[in-house]
């Protein structure tokens, strides 16, 4: 399951969780409708039962389909299960006999390999008919007729264009008769945001009914269902239209204007003024804003945008000026003007310092990674420990979770450098919001960099400028995926429901209209840093879309008090508009519904097809792109279509980059996208698109204009392909010992963190049979960003930082820093740094306990780095640190490789070669030819390789190989011998483990 960090909240009604796969939701209507409305209970099953299993066959292309079950109680079938049979159109089926059992567990295949267990948790199914689809389970038959039999009927439209359901089912009750089974029938989709279903209802009239969307959520009319009456009836949002027209039927001209845009704002800083609105509200949907700005010499301007901000930049100094925003919809109807908003700028600020990316070769550069707000503290000013700094036992060990920052990772750039690495992976800069986000993935203010970051002398830019003086790379962190919780700023940012009474006055900050969160300032009434006074409204605001906005639900929290609707950010209650994010849960993790839906309550969905949210997004990331940074590291980047990457955001980079640095510079800004595939398999259980090296190819297919349902179209087609149909490539691989030309042509522009050989590295041998298995559907393997944990995970999957022993450390660092890719540590591993420690667990311990905890207490004193890999001076408890086994290995390690370019760029080959953990590696470019036999641990012998003399670069051995063979014995674990063709000799002096 895709991982994510610090995912618990503090509201002590809403515990989300994500356990053994499964999803827990806050704020969940009752289970049944019944609970509330109490109609009579669906008929008990008969004692000997059986359910007839449907299975919706359309969105898989399997050319056949099994059923492997296990009653309640009972043993497995025999993998693969029971061949299903054809039922009707889209759909196959198998009646299983469960004798005295009340239901079954069941999982399907396609008796090749491929599996649907319901994202690893598998299908719970009772009995009767019973249909699965898509991941989503109901009770009909999906074959039977619409009407159900003889009698009168009813036809139901069912409106989800609020709620972001991905399906929907009918559950009813004739007059007189019983309810369906829970869930209900599956209602069929008649248009975009509308279900449709005909039941039958024998003599009655009417019915009552809920609806659901198979996975638990519930819309039972606030608890009474909904009456309804034979022939056609609409439902939509609360509201019961008899002898309804068919809402998908050609309508009327649209004439109905939008409401008018209210909460207009203006806030000019130097000579930018930043307006802001809240959304208007529209029958059909609001396309566009007009902004008509009066006021300075140009007179006045009008400007349409698709959002809800408009940031006016290259204004008069010293004036006023004034906005007024009106709302447009498809048809041209325009709404009255706003109420006006002024502000007056000030100053022209000086052009801000820029620096430039090094725009050298990524594959030259070994990465550290660290977590800024955990490395090393340089200013005790700006740290923040937040709501849950004595929840989380932080408190008691003075360690607040915004600890290290910008400057504290400036003064141990040395550190860095002296290991022997020249690029910084960093956590994202961007301003967060959450009650746990030192982090960085619950990005708030993309434009802003976030002020417990950084302090006086050390931005942002003054970190870059610090490293690239250094000779050093930065890679930034960033998010496409998702923003926090309360949404993106400047985009659009929710209101939830909120009251200050009795109850709730301890969680809610009394508002305080002159401030503004910055995640630094202390707010003067709460005392806050992380006040929430902005966040919430007792008043529906306008243009609110939460439905039941602030009725009670009929819950209680653990202390008793009232839960109301629209009190916690919920993709499914209509509070966060369809034009920016997605409005549904995930439910598979390796389905479609995982690009587009919410993976945790903490993390709001972005719709990527959405254009607001890619000029957002392309927007903010541009600024940082001008500051000079060297690459970006993507944060989830399997949960966007590769289609979208390719077309919006891989491109938009290259020209920023190409626009203020050359190309030169765009051809080497690094771009590594983190594919999470927690499998040990090449493919991630069969599913291309959630593979990792799907997303190094260009498209190979037209798509349609439209984005989203380009993305549809990419998903059915690249998975109707399968796993023998994708492209393959030859770019890391030697012919035979020959260099040759890598064909980079249909690279997508995205490099990928090596996931495979990450999830292997419990045994080096293991991570590098299953790497080298994979090389050949990546477009360029050498470019793999390679690691053995991370702040997320360890090997397997693990939940603890790497503690399989130094020696193994050694022998996986030996192997990473030789063989294709981009070796890359995380902070502190250089010293087993919280060896075995959990490496999160989030604000329910203290970060001093896990894989997070504070490094700097390991860095105190002066180092001075006089080389990459070389010391030149260290006193204090950096010096006993940089004395370490594993980091004295590690510096002649980044020795070795930076000699011999062809542990860099070089292409690979096992032919001719027998060892456990050997290869061959060669470059050759301009006046450079570099060719080096390399075996880790074990003995090796190469066959057919040019003669020529050959010298060890760890032992200074020197070979003449006359016959085009060597032989080289066992070095040991976690040594290494790397002999190269007319090479330099011995490297570096002798270690622990290099020797």
């Amino acid at each position: 399951m895709r991982r994510r960090r610090s995912l618990t909240h503090t509201h002590p009604w809403a515990a989300g969780a994500l356990a053994a796969g499964i999803l827990v939701l806050p704020l969940t209507a009752p289970t049944t409708p019944e609970a509330a409305a109490a109609p009579a209970s669906p008929t008990a099953a008969p004692t000997a039962a059986s359910a007839t299993v449907f299975y919706y066959t359309k969105t898989k292309n399997w050319t056949d389909h099994h059923l492997h079950y296990a009653p309640d109680g009972g043993s497995w079938t025999t993998a693969p299960g029971t061949r299903m049979e054809a039922a009707c159109a889209d759909w196959v089926k198998l009646t299983v006999d469960l004798g005295s059992a009340a239901g079954l567990k069941a999982t399907f295949n396609n008796g090749k390999g491929v599996w649907d267990n319901n994202g690893g948790r598998n299908y719970s199914l009772g009995t009767g008919n019973i249909t699965v689809k898509d991941g989503v389970v109901a009770h009909s038959d999906p074959c039977a007729g619409p009407g159900g039999g003889s009698g009168n009927e009813a036809t139901v439209y069912y409106s989800t264009q609020t709620l972001g359901w991905t399906t929907a089912n009918l559950h009813y009750q004739p007059a007189g008769g019983s309810w369906t089974a829970a869930p209900g029938v599956g209602m069929e989709a008649a248009c975009a945001g509308w279900w449709k279903r005909t039941v039958g209802l024998g003599s009655a009239t009417s019915l009552k009914a809920a609806f659901n969307n198979g996975n638990g959520v519930w819309d039972n009319n606030n608890g009474s269902d909904y009456t309804l009456r034979s022939g056609a009836s609409t439902v939509r949002n609360n509201t019961v239209t008899a002898n309804a027209k068919d809402p998908c039927a050609a309508g009327e001209p649209d004439t109905e204007a939008p409401t008018v845009p209210a909460g207009v704002r203006a806030n000019a800083t130097g000579t930018s003024v930043v307006v802001s609105w809240n959304a208007a509200t529209d029958d059909t949907g609001v396309t566009r804003y007009q902004v008509t700005r009066t006021g300075g010499t140009r007179g006045t301007t009008v400007t349409d945008v698709t959002s809800t901000v408009l940031s006016d930049t290259g204004l008069e100094e010293n004036t006023a000026y004034t906005y007024t925003v009106k709302a447009l919809d498809a048809a041209g109807n325009t709404s009255a003007a706003s109420a006006p908003a002024s502000a007056t700028t000030g100053k022209k600020p000086p052009a801000p310092a820029t620096g430039a990316p090094l725009g050298t070769d990524p594959r030259k550069d070994p990465i550290y990674f660290v977590m800024t707000a955990r490395f090393n503290d340089g200013d005790s000013s700006n740290n923040r420990g937040g709501s849950q700094h004595v929840k989380s036992g932080n408190a008691a060990n003075d360690d607040p979770m915004f600890r290290g920052d910008f400057k504290g990772l400036v003064e141990r750039l040395d550190y860095i450098k002296a290991l022997g690495f020249s690029a910084v992976w960093i956590t994202p800069v961007v301003l967060n919001r959450s009650d746990y986000d030192f982090h960085g993935y619950h990005g708030y203010d993309f434009y802003e960099v976030d002020a417990r970051l950084e302090s006086a002398g050390a931005t942002y830019q003054d970190l870059i400028d610090a490293a690239h003086a250094k000779g050093m790379k930065i890679y930034q962190d960033v998010v496409y995926n998702h923003s926090s919780r309360w949404g993106a700023k400047g985009l659009f940012t929710p209101t939830v429901y909120g009251v200050r009474d009795s109850q709730w006055s301890w969680l809610y900050d009394e508002k305080n209209a002159g401030f503004e969160y910055d995640g630094l300032t202390v707010e003067t009434k709460s005392g806050k840093s992380y006040y929430n006074g902005d966040l919430w409204s007792t008043a529906e605001p306008a243009g609110n879309t939460c439905l039941n906005w602030g009725r009670p639900t009929g819950a209680k929290s653990p202390e008793g008090y009232t839960i109301y609707n629209c009190q916690w950010p919920n993709p499914t209650s209509g509070m966060f508009p369809k034009a920016y994010y997605h409005n549904c849960w995930i439910g598979n993790w390796e389905g479609e519904d995982s690009r587009s839906c919410w993976l945790h309550d903490d993390l709001a969905d972005f719709d990527t097809e959405s254009a607001p949210v890619q000029n957002y997004l392309i927007g903010a990331y541009d600024k940082y792109i001008d500051m000079g940074v060297d690459g970006f590291r993507v944060d989830t980047a399997v949960h966007i279509p590769r289609v979208t990457w390719n077309r919006r955001f891989l491109p938009a980079i290259q020209e920023r980059v190409t626009q203020k640095f050359g190309a030169e510079a765009a051809k080497n800004f690094f771009v590594f996208g983190e594919v999470a595939a927690f499998v040990n398999d090449k493919w991630n259980r069969g599913s291309v698109n959630h593979s990792a090296q799907f997303y190094t190819w260009k498209e190979r297919k037209e798509y349609s204009a439209d984005d989203a349902r380009a993305a549809l179209e990419q998903y059915d087609h690249e998975n109707g392909q399968g796993t023998g149909n994708q492209p393959t490539s030859t770019n890391a691989f030697l012919n035979g010992n020959t260099y040759h030309a890598p064909d980079h042509s249909r690279f997508s522009g995205m490099n990928i963190i090596d996931m495979r050989m990450h999830m292997n590295f419990g045994d080096a041998h293991n991570a590098f049979h299953n790497g080298k298995d994979s090389d050949d559907s990546v477009n360029d393997a050498t470019y793999n960003v390679v690691y053995v944990d991370s702040h997320d995970y360890g090997p397997n999957k693990s939940s603890t930082r790497y503690s399989e022993g130094t020696d193994a450390w050694a022998e996986n660092m030996a192997l990473m820093w030789t063989f294709r890719g981009i070796p890359t540590l995380y902070y502190g591993s250089e010293i087993e740094f919280q060896k075995g420690q959990r490496i999160d667990c989030g604000p329910t311990c203290p970060l001093a306990t896990t894989g997070r905890a504070y490094y700097g207490d390991h860095l105190a004193g002066s180092v001075t780095a006089s080389g990459f890999g070389t010391v030149a001076s260290a006193g204090g408890r950096v010096a006993t640190t940089l004395a370490q086994p594993l980091v004295k290995h590690l510096q002649r390690l980044n020795l070795i490789r930076r000699a011999v370019p062809a542990l860099q760029t070089g292409q690979y080959s096992t032919e001719g070669v027998s060892g456990g953990m050997a290869f061959k590696r060669r470059y050759t470019a301009g006046g450079t030819d570099s060719f080096a036999l390399v075996t880790v641990t074990g003995s090796a012998t190469y066959t057919g390789i040019p003669n020529g003399t050959y010298r060890d670069a760890v032992t200074g051995d020197t070979r003449t190989v006359s016959n085009g063979s060597l032989s080289v014995g066992a070095p040991g674990k976690g040594n290494l011998r790397v002999y190269v063709l007319d090479g330099p000799g011995k490297i570096g002096t002798d270690g622990p483990y290099l020797k």
